[in-house]
């Protein structure tokens, strides 16, 4: 018996291309004018922690912008860029600049799943601000309100390690045998299933990780029974 849904958001819920040219487009021009404008306050953890991961103490605020945007480009899951892209784009949730991107069969599924009693829950490495915002500002109206929490490397730990699964099991104190989990990531599901979770892989057109076994892959969310 499931009791509680999992998801991913890129590539499961919402495009790939949604979040990676928004809002790392978004955050790619705002973070050198960002990090200058708030390195006393908001900014200062992240540019202690990109000098710390960079291995370059003395790197002034320039150069820590330079390092963010290369992680950036090669989609590093750095903690310091997910801060700082989070807190960058909640600005432009906020002012109609951003929106949640998703796959037309996810809010209705969202809302099926919700309504027959089963409580659901985002696991991204995006920032847990970002996650909210992404829901919360969905184009079209928003999700929010039906996700019960939210997780994210700094909370729940690396996607691709099965005790970040355990962890979250444990936060939302749901048995892991009642849990099912989403994604279109292979090693996720691996990592989920090492866990005790439940698995199902989701592959949509044009998007980037292919099916891989033993998973159950599906390419609609209307495939999802989880009674």
């Amino acid at each position: 018996m499931t009791s509680a849904i999992v998801l991913d958001i890129e590539g499961t819920t919402s495009p790939t291309s949604s979040v990676r040219e928004d809002l790392y487009g978004y955050t790619r021009d705002r973070l050198p004018q960002w990090l200058a404008d708030n390195g006393a306050d908001a900014a200062a953890p992240v540019l202690a922690g990109t000098r710390e991961l960079a291995g370059r103490p003395d790197a002034d605020t320039a150069e820590v912008a330079e390092i963010l945007r290369g992680w950036l480009g090669s989609d590093v899951k750095a903690e310091p860029l997910k801060t700082a892209q989070g807190l960058i784009c909640h600005e432009g949730f906020r002012s109609g600049a951003l929106h949640g991107e998703f796959f037309p069969d996810v809010a209705p599924a969202l809302a099926n799943w919700k309504a027959a009693g089963l409580t659901l829950y985002v696991y991204s490495s995006g920032s847990v601000r970002n996650q909210r915002d992404w829901f919360d500002f969905a184009r079209g109206g928003e999700l929010g309100s039906l996700i019960s929490g939210y997780f994210d490397l700094s909370t729940a730990g690396p996607k691709r390690e099965a005790a970040s699964y355990a962890e979250i099991a444990g936060a939302i104190g749901v048995p892991a045998a009642e849990i099912l989990f989403l994604s279109d990531h292979p090693d996720e599901l691996d990592a989920a299933v090492a866990a005790g979770w439940s698995a199902v892989g989701v592959h949509r057109p044009g998007e980037p990780n292919p099916p891989r076994p033993p998973h159950r892959w599906i390419g609609s969310f209307a495939e999802i029974d989880p009674a």
